[in-house]
């Protein structure tokens, strides 16, 4: 009578039962032992049950999804890019400073230096010193990311072709670059202000309009897109990659896990890979760009006056690893937490958005 209600229970879990020589041990007197089999069955009813709970909650999403209009899916596009934008870039605010102070000129770079740097400045101008110029960060990395972002969605609508659910690697990898490229265009003259404010002292900018009225007054309008060519030549490898891997890990895990959406801390995880890879291959492209876009308070705006020339001077004085790639063990830290936790709130607030009614079809 236990086999029958074993059974029973199995049938309505919709789990195959196999002959009876499979689900038990048949010793030298003929009887069954059915005591392996009866954890063997709890242990396949709840990975089933497991599975078929995954299976839905990612359904669930995509019909949630299926019931946001096409405008209110940019907004909340937008909308969620804004808040993972200014998340990530508070978070590694002092990183990003203290990275960018041994790119702009040629002191020698250890994380020793870095350290030492941190500590300077702690001491000497206070611990919110080291958020300097995170203002203009998250100004120009509020409407940066929530255009990334959205024209990622984009973009990707837009080179799928024959219906596709999925874009192939290829198209994967130019959907990010062009909304890298995108974001970029819009929002260049904020990220070269945030780099002047970081490497200067605050008597020089008080405040994010005080840098834009001198800069233009001092140095014109034209400065203000000083560094841009090597900005988008770094962008396009960037996002990328840093999207196609992001995207591609996605799908791997959709596929390894029976459509189960990834964990806050999965999806933490594969954007820490995407930023890695990402910053990695664009790295020396950074480097010109911010020698570029801090020459006028450096004193070598007659040096750095295009991509070439700057890349050549930063390798014939300083070299590779020490010049081309100074800073890149501070970037590994660094860059894998803002990717990483810029990707992961991005899918959490929008998904979080998107299940608002006021933001659904009418039914």
């Amino acid at each position: 009578m236990g086999l029958n209600i074993q059974e029973s229970l199995l049938k309505k879990h919709d789990i195959i039962i196999p002959p009876m020589a499979a689900r038990g041990t048949v010793d030298a007197r003929g009887t069954i032992d059915t005591r392996s089999t009866g954890e063997a069955t709890i242990t396949k009813e709840r990975i089933t049950l497991s599975n078929k709970h995954d299976k839905n909650h990612h359904e669930d999403e995509h019909k949630i999804n299926e019931k946001v209009p096409r405008h209110w899916k940019v907004f909340t596009s937008l909308l969620a890019g804004s808040v993972a934008g200014a998340v990530a870039k508070t978070t590694i605010a002092p990183l990003d400073r203290t990275k960018i102070n041994f790119q702009v000129n040629n002191k020698p770079y250890s994380l020793h230096a870095a350290f030492r740097f941190q500590f300077r400045t702690i001491k000497n101008e206070g611990l919110l010193k080291l958020w300097r110029g995170n203002t203009a960060t998250v100004a120009r990395i509020v409407p940066y990311a929530a255009i990334q972002y959205a024209s990622h969605e984009q973009w990707k609508q837009l080179l799928m072709v024959n219906n596709e659910r999925v874009l192939p690697p290829g198209r994967r990898f130019i959907a990010g670059s062009l909304a890298g490229v995108t974001s970029v265009t819009f929002t260049y003259p904020l990220d070269m202000v945030r780099a002047r404010m970081a490497v200067t002292l605050k008597n020089r900018y008080t405040n994010l309009p005080d840098a834009f009225v001198k800069i233009y007054r001092e140095e014109g309008v034209r400065t203000m897109y000083r560094g841009f060519s090597p900005t988008i030549l770094g962008i396009i490898p960037y996002a990328g990659v840093s999207f196609f891997t992001y995207e591609t890990l996605k799908k791997r895990h959709a596929a390894e896990s029976g459509n189960r959406s990834p964990s806050p801390l999965e999806r933490l995880c594969y954007g820490a890979i995407a930023g890695l890879l990402g910053q990695t291959s664009s790295y020396p492209l950074d480097i010109a760009r911010r020698r570029m876009q801090t020459a006028g308070v450096t004193g070598r705006s007659a040096d750095y006056t295009s991509i070439a020339k700057t890349i050549m001077l930063v390798y014939k004085h300083e070299g590779i690893k020490g010049g081309l790639y100074k800073g890149l063990s501070m970037n590994w830290i660094k860059g894998p937490i803002a990717v990483g936790t810029s990707f992961a709130t991005f899918d959490i607030v929008q998904t979080y958005l998107r299940k608002i009614p006021i933001f659904h079809l009418n039914d």
